[in-house]
């Protein structure tokens, strides 16, 4: 999808109205019309007297500032084993539309932004990649909105590409449901950028997933950018029960273990699905005919209904002890607790270093960093 050809109106703050990003922005979505806002208020209130705000809000560009820091920890959840990811925070929200996204309830109300003041940003990572050169730092861009859904508007994803690839301890990792790849072919990488797709199965996509590439597409991108010779990535997250569901994802798995090159997987992630209460009544009205919550799911320690916990072992014993004989890249959970693992894997992170080590000894022999 071309954002262009979707968004309704462009929203420009003045704080960014005068920079040479914008402008060149406002340049590419030429037939986009556009109008200056006084305040993020204003944004707001267009989103919430619409009839569906979700929906509203992704047809709607903010173009303004981060006036907060760019690059965070992941929230992560108590209780349950954090990656030590950090995002490199670009922009919020998203203009595909998937029933089961957080961020319909995390943003109140959502609203798809774009931060332009990329001078700050670049300064930020230039302290970044100064910073503890011995240290593993794993960043991305995919965690607030898709790392690849502005590619036809904005050059940032290649200034990030070529910045990355400049130093030797950090990683970008840029995460996608889209095949919106075409402006990453040539560019210096070096290695130091992941690109991840996430990936479920034909039924889900085809249920939950508007707007978002088909299967088939996603892993023909991967297969491209692997001959780029970028290191490959995939997130299975959210794993959906049905079913039937355990055939289909292994069929998804089957085919890339067959497309990626031997060492050149950074690491695949499973997640069952997961989600704050208020999140189910915003599906049941946005996409009536999906059936993702329908199913046997309690309050977590985390106030997030999740899969009956026997119900999601079974699922992730045998789905992940599937990949770990196929592929020889790091397969791991996303926000589970331990006992999870040694039931599906027969181990504990803790046992290897934890999980943030695990994946930054990944990222030090796909992406060749040191530290």
């Amino acid at each position: 999808m071309r954002l262009s050809q979707f968004l309704t109106k462009i929203l420009v703050d003045p704080a960014v109205a005068e920079l040479p990003e914008t402008a060149e922005l406002l340049m590419r979505a030429a037939g986009v019309p556009r109008e200056a806002v006084e305040s993020p208020e204003q944004v707001f209130r267009l989103a919430e007297l619409s009839p569906d705000p979700e929906g509203e809000a992704k047809r709607v560009l903010y173009l303004t500032r981060n006036r907060g820091a760019f690059v965070k920890p992941c929230p992560g959840t108590r209780n349950y084993l954090c990656c030590g990811y950090q995002i490199l925070h670009v922009g919020s929200f998203c203009s595909m539309d998937c029933s089961y996204c957080i961020l319909q309830t995390y943003f109140h109300p959502p609203v798809l932004s774009l931060f332009m003041n990329h001078r700050d940003l670049f300064s930020e990572l230039t302290r970044v990649f100064a910073d503890k050169p011995d240290n593993v730092r794993r960043l991305g861009t995919g965690e607030f909105t898709d790392s690849l859904l502005f590619e036809d508007i904005c050059d940032l994803t290649p200034r990030l590409v070529s910045a990355f690839g400049t130093q030797d301890h950090a990683m970008l990792e840029l995460k996608t449901k889209t095949v919106n790849i075409s402006r990453l072919e040539g560019l210096p990488h070096g290695r130091k950028t992941v690109v991840a797709f996430s990936m479920n199965t034909e039924r889900v996509i085809a249920e939950n997933e508007r707007r978002t590439a088909p299967l088939a597409a996603r892993l023909a991108a991967a297969a491209r950018v692997q001959e780029w010779g970028y290191p490959l990535a995939f997130h299975f997250d959210p794993l959906v029960f049905y079913p039937g569901c355990e055939a289909e994802y292994a069929g998804v798995m089957d085919s890339i273990a067959k497309l990626v090159r031997p060492g050149n997987l950074s690491w695949i992630s499973l997640g069952s699905f997961r989600f704050p209460p208020q999140l189910k009544t915003v599906i049941e009205r946005r996409f009536p005919g999906s059936s993702i919550t329908c199913s046997e799911y309690l309050p977590g320690v985390d106030n997030k209904m999740r899969l009956f916990k026997p119900m999601r072992q079974r699922l992730f014993q045998e789905l992940a002890g599937r990949l770990a004989r196929m592929v020889d890249g790091l397969v791991y959970f996303c926000m589970e607790d331990e006992a999870v693992w040694k039931n599906a894997l027969g181990f504990s992170p803790e046992e290897k270093g934890g999980l943030s080590g695990m994946l930054d000894r990944a990222a030090r022999e796909v992406c060749g960093l040191r530290g």
